[in-house]
């Protein structure tokens, strides 16, 4: 069993989502970490689990940033962290998987499948093994509890119920531990 690591410095966890239907603001979590342990180097039927700090979210704006972490969104004081457990790791394709597992924001658990493409597995000048994914998806906000939301006098809703997540992620492969 192969153990990886996400190397932060490597990898991005990022939101986007419609404000005023006719923008997308994009967000990211600069503090998170996950596991990926695998039996071999096609990845297939990996366990994958994943947390990120809520109170690490930027979207490059201070006031709404601030929102986010209040308890119209995400309540960052209440549930600091959000977490993803993977129930399974299909191959779907040569380099892609079908990732589902479970994923918890606030204290609401549910169910989510995202596509994940293995990009390649490399040595790095350090002696290092490391393997890259981009994950993709969708989720509804108001389904885990994100629910604020609001009108213009236009009519126009100021936030969508859809966030599109996009993750490009770098693992490393861990020494193994001799017993």
């Amino acid at each position: 069993m192969a153990t990886w690591n996400i190397d932060p410095t490597h990898s991005e966890i990022q939101f986007k989502v419609k404000h005023l239907v006719i923008s997308t603001v994009t967000g990211n979590f600069k503090s998170f970490n996950g596991v990926l342990e695998s039996e071999d180097d096609s990845f297939e039927n990996a366990s994958v689990s994943f947390e990120a700090d809520v109170d690490s979210i930027t979207t490059n704006n201070e006031d709404r940033d601030a929102h986010l972490k209040s308890d119209d969104f995400f309540n960052a004081k209440e549930f600091p962290k959000l977490n993803f457990e993977s129930t399974s790791f299909k191959k779907t394709g040569e380099d892609t998987y079908e990732l589902t597992g479970n994923l918890t924001i606030r204290d609401i658990t549910i169910e989510v499948t995202l596509n994940a493409e293995h990009g390649g597995t490399v040595n790095d000048p350090y002696g290092q093994i490391k393997a890259g994914f981009e994950i993709n998806g969708s989720i509804n906000r108001k389904e885990f509890g994100l629910k604020w939301s609001a009108v213009t006098e236009a009519g126009s809703v100021v936030v969508g119920d859809e966030v599109k997540l996009h993750l490009n992620v770098q693992v490393v492969e861990s020494e193994p531990v001799e017993a």
